[in-house]
Protein backbone atom coordinates (compact mmCIF):
# COMPACT_ATOMS: atom_id res chain seq x y z
CA UNK A 1 0.00 0.00 0.00
CA UNK A 2 1.49 3.27 -1.01
CA UNK A 3 1.93 6.12 1.39
CA UNK A 4 4.01 6.76 4.48
CA UNK A 5 2.15 6.48 7.76
CA UNK A 6 2.64 4.91 11.16
CA UNK A 7 -0.12 2.44 10.35
CA UNK A 8 1.68 1.30 7.21
CA UNK A 9 4.83 0.75 9.25
CA UNK A 10 2.97 -1.21 11.92
CA UNK A 11 1.48 -3.46 9.25
CA UNK A 12 4.94 -3.98 7.78
CA UNK A 13 6.38 -4.98 11.16
CA UNK A 14 3.61 -7.52 11.63
CA UNK A 15 4.79 -9.24 8.48
CA UNK A 16 1.84 -8.54 6.22
CA UNK A 17 4.12 -8.54 3.19
CA UNK A 18 5.51 -11.97 4.11
CA UNK A 19 1.98 -13.32 4.39
CA UNK A 20 1.18 -12.13 0.88
CA UNK A 21 4.56 -13.11 -0.55
CA UNK A 22 3.42 -15.31 -3.43
CA UNK A 23 0.75 -12.81 -4.50
CA UNK A 24 3.29 -10.00 -4.33
CA UNK A 25 5.72 -11.97 -6.49
CA UNK A 26 2.97 -12.52 -9.05
CA UNK A 27 2.12 -8.81 -9.23
CA UNK A 28 5.75 -7.76 -9.45
CA UNK A 29 6.38 -10.31 -12.19
CA UNK A 30 3.45 -8.85 -14.13
CA UNK A 31 4.91 -5.33 -13.79
CA UNK A 32 8.32 -6.58 -14.96
CA UNK A 33 6.76 -8.29 -18.00
CA UNK A 34 4.72 -5.23 -18.95
CA UNK A 35 7.66 -2.85 -18.44
CA UNK A 36 9.93 -5.04 -20.57
CA UNK A 37 7.28 -5.44 -23.28
CA UNK A 38 6.60 -1.69 -23.48
CA UNK A 39 10.27 -0.74 -23.58
CA UNK A 40 13.68 -2.38 -23.82
CA UNK A 41 14.20 -5.78 -22.12
CA UNK A 42 17.52 -4.48 -20.79
CA UNK A 43 16.95 -2.79 -17.38
CA UNK A 44 19.91 -0.47 -18.01
CA UNK A 45 18.09 0.98 -21.03
CA UNK A 46 14.57 0.93 -19.56
CA UNK A 47 13.98 3.08 -16.42
CA UNK A 48 10.57 1.56 -15.67
CA UNK A 49 11.95 -1.98 -15.92
CA UNK A 50 14.95 -1.03 -13.80
CA UNK A 51 12.63 0.20 -11.02
CA UNK A 52 10.45 -2.92 -11.31
CA UNK A 53 13.48 -5.19 -10.99
CA UNK A 54 14.70 -3.16 -8.00
CA UNK A 55 11.28 -3.57 -6.35
CA UNK A 56 11.41 -7.32 -6.97
CA UNK A 57 14.90 -7.62 -5.50
CA UNK A 58 13.85 -5.61 -2.42
CA UNK A 59 11.44 -8.42 -1.46
CA UNK A 60 13.98 -11.13 -2.34
CA UNK A 61 12.33 -12.34 -5.53
CA UNK A 62 14.63 -15.04 -7.00
CA UNK A 63 16.72 -13.93 -9.98
CA UNK A 64 15.40 -16.76 -12.15
CA UNK A 65 11.82 -15.55 -11.58
CA UNK A 66 12.83 -12.02 -12.61
CA UNK A 67 14.65 -13.30 -15.70
CA UNK A 68 11.67 -15.47 -16.63
CA UNK A 69 9.30 -12.50 -16.40
CA UNK A 70 11.54 -10.46 -18.71
CA UNK A 71 11.87 -13.35 -21.16
CA UNK A 72 8.08 -13.80 -21.16
CA UNK A 73 7.69 -10.22 -22.43
CA UNK A 74 9.54 -11.12 -25.62
CA UNK A 75 7.38 -14.13 -26.45
CA UNK A 76 4.36 -14.07 -28.71
CA UNK A 77 2.20 -15.55 -25.95
CA UNK A 78 2.70 -12.63 -23.55
CA UNK A 79 -0.67 -11.36 -22.35
CA UNK A 80 -1.78 -7.87 -23.33
CA UNK A 81 -2.41 -5.99 -20.11
CA UNK A 82 -4.18 -2.66 -19.82
CA UNK A 83 -3.23 -0.31 -16.99
CA UNK A 84 -6.23 1.39 -15.43
CA UNK A 85 -6.95 3.50 -12.36
CA UNK A 86 -10.13 3.40 -10.28
CA UNK A 87 -11.06 6.07 -7.76
CA UNK A 88 -13.63 5.94 -5.01
CA UNK A 89 -14.59 6.55 -1.43
CA UNK A 90 -14.36 4.16 1.47
CA UNK A 91 -16.30 4.38 4.75
CA UNK A 92 -16.58 7.95 6.11
CA UNK A 93 -15.63 9.40 2.72
CA UNK A 94 -11.99 8.28 2.82
CA UNK A 95 -10.39 8.70 -0.63
CA UNK A 96 -8.99 5.54 -2.24
CA UNK A 97 -7.10 5.07 -5.50
CA UNK A 98 -6.83 1.59 -7.00
CA UNK A 99 -4.25 0.89 -9.71
CA UNK A 100 -4.83 -2.25 -11.74
CA UNK A 101 -3.26 -4.15 -14.61
CA UNK A 102 -5.69 -6.41 -16.40
CA UNK A 103 -6.36 -8.48 -19.51
CA UNK A 104 -10.13 -8.16 -18.96
CA UNK A 105 -11.42 -4.67 -18.19
CA UNK A 106 -15.03 -5.78 -17.65
CA UNK A 107 -14.00 -8.35 -15.04
CA UNK A 108 -11.77 -5.96 -13.13
CA UNK A 109 -14.23 -3.06 -13.15
CA UNK A 110 -17.03 -5.32 -11.93
CA UNK A 111 -14.87 -6.77 -9.15
CA UNK A 112 -13.57 -3.41 -7.92
CA UNK A 113 -17.07 -1.89 -7.92
CA UNK A 114 -18.33 -4.88 -5.93
CA UNK A 115 -15.52 -4.61 -3.35
CA UNK A 116 -16.36 -0.97 -2.69
CA UNK A 117 -20.11 -1.50 -2.42
CA UNK A 118 -19.81 -4.56 -0.14
CA UNK A 119 -17.47 -2.77 2.24
CA UNK A 120 -19.28 0.51 2.84
CA UNK A 121 -17.78 2.51 -0.01
CA UNK A 122 -18.64 3.58 -3.51
CA UNK A 123 -16.71 3.78 -6.77
CA UNK A 124 -16.43 7.24 -8.32
CA UNK A 125 -15.43 8.67 -11.67
CA UNK A 126 -11.81 8.98 -12.76
CA UNK A 127 -10.50 12.17 -11.19
CA UNK A 128 -13.04 12.18 -8.37
CA UNK A 129 -10.38 11.77 -5.65
CA UNK A 130 -6.98 11.97 -7.36
CA UNK A 131 -7.11 15.79 -7.23
CA UNK A 132 -6.35 15.38 -3.51
CA UNK A 133 -3.12 13.50 -4.23
CA UNK A 134 0.19 14.37 -5.89
CA UNK A 135 1.76 11.91 -8.33
CA UNK A 136 5.41 11.64 -7.25
CA UNK A 137 8.34 9.29 -7.04
CA UNK A 138 9.05 7.81 -3.61
CA UNK A 139 12.36 6.26 -2.58
CA UNK A 140 12.54 4.54 0.78
CA UNK A 141 15.61 3.99 2.95
CA UNK A 142 15.93 2.35 6.38
CA UNK A 143 16.92 4.44 9.40
CA UNK A 144 20.40 2.88 9.19
CA UNK A 145 21.06 4.84 5.97
CA UNK A 146 22.02 7.84 8.09
CA UNK A 147 20.63 10.64 10.21
CA UNK A 148 17.92 12.94 8.89
CA UNK A 149 20.31 15.77 7.98
CA UNK A 150 22.77 13.61 6.03
CA UNK A 151 19.98 11.87 4.13
CA UNK A 152 18.37 15.23 3.37
CA UNK A 153 21.63 16.58 1.94
CA UNK A 154 22.18 13.45 -0.16
CA UNK A 155 18.60 13.61 -1.45
CA UNK A 156 18.81 17.27 -2.44
CA UNK A 157 22.15 16.68 -4.16
CA UNK A 158 20.52 13.81 -6.08
CA UNK A 159 17.72 16.08 -7.31
CA UNK A 160 14.93 15.14 -4.87
CA UNK A 161 12.25 17.63 -3.82
CA UNK A 162 11.45 16.59 -0.24
CA UNK A 163 12.36 14.13 2.52
CA UNK A 164 10.40 12.79 5.48
CA UNK A 165 12.33 11.01 8.23
CA UNK A 166 11.42 9.36 11.52
CA UNK A 167 12.69 6.53 13.70
CA UNK A 168 11.47 4.00 11.12
CA UNK A 169 13.38 5.35 8.12
CA UNK A 170 13.51 7.93 5.35
CA UNK A 171 11.05 8.68 2.54
CA UNK A 172 12.47 10.71 -0.32
CA UNK A 173 10.19 12.35 -2.88
CA UNK A 174 10.91 13.61 -6.39
CA UNK A 175 9.11 14.36 -9.63
CA UNK A 176 7.77 11.47 -11.72
CA UNK A 177 10.26 11.99 -14.54
CA UNK A 178 13.23 12.19 -12.18
CA UNK A 179 12.57 8.99 -10.20
CA UNK A 180 15.00 6.74 -12.05
CA UNK A 181 17.84 9.29 -12.06
CA UNK A 182 17.34 10.31 -8.42
CA UNK A 183 17.18 6.66 -7.38
CA UNK A 184 20.44 5.88 -9.19
CA UNK A 185 22.19 8.93 -7.70
CA UNK A 186 21.03 8.06 -4.18
CA UNK A 187 22.21 4.49 -4.59
CA UNK A 188 25.74 5.82 -5.13
CA UNK A 189 25.48 8.07 -2.07
CA UNK A 190 23.50 5.94 0.40
CA UNK A 191 23.57 2.40 -0.97
CA UNK A 192 20.62 0.41 -2.28
CA UNK A 193 17.17 1.67 -1.33
CA UNK A 194 14.43 -0.45 0.20
CA UNK A 195 11.98 0.64 -2.49
CA UNK A 196 11.67 3.11 -5.37
CA UNK A 197 8.34 3.61 -7.11
CA UNK A 198 5.70 6.04 -8.30
CA UNK A 199 2.97 6.75 -5.75
CA UNK A 200 -0.09 8.91 -5.16
CA UNK A 201 0.91 11.03 -2.16
CA UNK A 202 -2.08 12.43 -0.26
CA UNK A 203 -2.00 16.19 0.22
CA UNK A 204 -3.71 15.78 3.60
CA UNK A 205 -4.53 12.79 5.79
CA UNK A 206 -7.64 12.09 7.83
CA UNK A 207 -7.40 10.32 11.19
CA UNK A 208 -10.01 7.60 11.71
CA UNK A 209 -11.54 5.88 14.71
CA UNK A 210 -11.41 2.16 15.45
CA UNK A 211 -14.67 1.21 13.72
CA UNK A 212 -13.81 3.13 10.55
CA UNK A 213 -10.27 1.73 10.56
CA UNK A 214 -11.59 -1.83 10.72
CA UNK A 215 -13.97 -1.23 7.82
CA UNK A 216 -11.26 0.41 5.72
CA UNK A 217 -8.80 -2.39 6.38
CA UNK A 218 -11.36 -4.96 5.25
CA UNK A 219 -11.95 -3.02 2.04
CA UNK A 220 -8.25 -2.55 1.32
CA UNK A 221 -7.41 -6.18 2.11
CA UNK A 222 -10.16 -7.31 -0.27
CA UNK A 223 -8.87 -5.03 -3.02
CA UNK A 224 -5.26 -6.12 -2.56
CA UNK A 225 -6.21 -9.79 -2.73
CA UNK A 226 -7.47 -9.33 -6.30
CA UNK A 227 -4.86 -10.52 -8.81
CA UNK A 228 -5.59 -7.59 -11.14
CA UNK A 229 -4.95 -4.93 -8.48
CA UNK A 230 -1.35 -3.73 -8.38
CA UNK A 231 -1.56 -1.03 -5.72
CA UNK A 232 -4.05 0.67 -3.37
CA UNK A 233 -3.51 4.18 -2.00
CA UNK A 234 -5.56 6.04 0.62
CA UNK A 235 -5.57 9.30 2.55
CA UNK A 236 -6.31 8.06 6.07
CA UNK A 237 -4.07 7.64 9.08
CA UNK A 238 -4.67 5.59 12.19
CA UNK A 239 -3.68 7.17 15.53
CA UNK A 240 -1.32 5.07 17.64
CA UNK A 241 -3.95 4.36 20.32
CA UNK A 242 -6.36 3.05 17.67
CA UNK A 243 -3.64 1.03 15.93
CA UNK A 244 -2.87 -0.67 19.25
CA UNK A 245 -6.43 -2.00 19.34
CA UNK A 246 -6.39 -3.45 15.84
Amino acid sequence: MAGHSKWANIQHRKGKQDKLRSKMFSKLAKEITVAAKMGDPDPDKNPRLRLAVKAAKSVSMPKDVIDRAIKKSQGGDAADYTEIRYEGYGPNGIAIIVEAMTDNLNRTASNVRSYFSKNGGNLGQTGSVSHGFDRVGEITYPATAGDADSVMMAALDAGADDVESDEEGHWIYCSVDALSDVSDALEKALGESTEAKLIWKPQTRTEVDLETAQKLMRLIDTLEEDDDVQDVTHNFDIPEDVAAQL
